[in-house]
């Protein structure tokens, strides 16, 4: 089994949003939105356009609501960009939106340097990641010579770089066949990390502590994951799209 990095600390990761409110061009995702969570393995899911992923980026502070208080345990992410991305890993959809080094050793040593640590103390963390991992051969590899899968589990372990508290996922893992899907789910899963992650495979968030269903920039649905997601389903399944409304 892959021993993978492990987080920094133990106590529990508190997530706090106050009275947020966001615009983006000119359209309202949040408005007055109060949550507070302590994960665990938080799911969200919803309908495309929900809020979900702007959620989830005002989490990790790389969005900064128009008004109200985003606070991971007790500071703000937006603000403390240091502390942020010692505490919190965000893990993009698409690797290839976050992954920015010619090669593997770089991209893994970049977050270690970001926080402090000298070239070679970076290195022995990234290192010491891909052994974890049990692809220590990846070292020297050029990024753009790993498959897709292989990009998924990179921007995942640079997610890990600095043994975060919590991770972001955002529809990680999308558009991947069953097998490699599975596998890194089995690698995430084996992680420890508390985590936040919204998804449309609801079949990936079934094992959640609590689910929470995005509509309309609201909370439409808290709860256990079973109730939550069969509520959604049902309410999904009738209702048929017509073309112009897709």
């Amino acid at each position: 089994m892959i021993e993978a990095a492990r987080p920094s600390e133990t106590s529990p990761v508190r997530v706090t949003l106050e009275d947020v409110s966001l615009a983006i061009d000119g359209r309202q995702v949040f408005e007055r939105l109060s949550l507070d969570l302590t994960p665990g393995h938080v799911g969200l899911i919803g309908r495309n356009g929900a809020g979900k992923s702007q959620l989830l980026r005002m989490i990790a502070g790389l969005v900064t609501p128009d008004s109200g208080q985003v606070r991971v345990d007790g500071f703000d992410p937006a603000k403390d960009r240091r502390r942020a991305t010692a505490t919190i890993g965000f893990v993009f959809q698409n690797p290839d939106h976050a992954l920015l080094f010619p090669t593997v050793i770089e991209e893994l040593s970049f977050g270690p340097k970001a926080q402090g640590a000298t070239k070679a103390q970076a290195e022995q963390v990234a290192d010491d990641l891909l052994v974890r991992f049990g692809v220590p051969a990846w070292r020297d590899r050029l990024v753009h010579s790993l498959s897709q899968g292989q990009k998924h589990l990179l921007g995942l372990m640079a997610a890990c770089t600095n043994g975060p508290k919590l991770l972001i996922l955002d529809e990680v893992f999308a558009g991947l066949d069953l097998p490699t899907s599975r596998s890194l789910r089995h690698i995430l899963n084996g992680l420890g990390m508390a985590r936040i992650e919204a998804n449309h495979d609801l079949a990936a968030l079934a094992g959640c502590d609590r689910v929470l269903r995005i509509a309309g920039g609201a909370v439409g649905d808290d709860g256990a994951a079973d109730p939550v997601i069969a509520r959604y389903m049902s309410e999904m399944e009738a209702l048929p799209l017509a073309p112009g409304a897709l």
